[in-house]
């Protein structure tokens, strides 16, 4: 599967079929503080992403004011 991450922007190949939380885990990144979107929908950690998949990788971000 593709895999495009973000922050630091980059593109990855790897061998699927895969579940959300393995490639992350494998990516050593957390779930809490990624979204894993496929198609332009967030993908939950257990899904079962293919080895035609494109995935993009976004880390989460929050903000707010005083």
């Amino acid at each position: 599967m593709k895999v495009l991450l973000r922050n630091p922007r980059r593109e990855l190949d790897i061998p699927g079929p895969r579940r959300v939380h393995a490639l992350l885990n494998d990516l050593d990144l957390n779930r809490e503080s990624h979204l894993v979107i496929r198609n332009g929908t967030l993908v939950p950690s257990d899904e079962e992403l293919g080895a035609d998949d494109v995935v993009e990788i976004r880390p989460v971000i929050s903000g707010g004011s005083l």
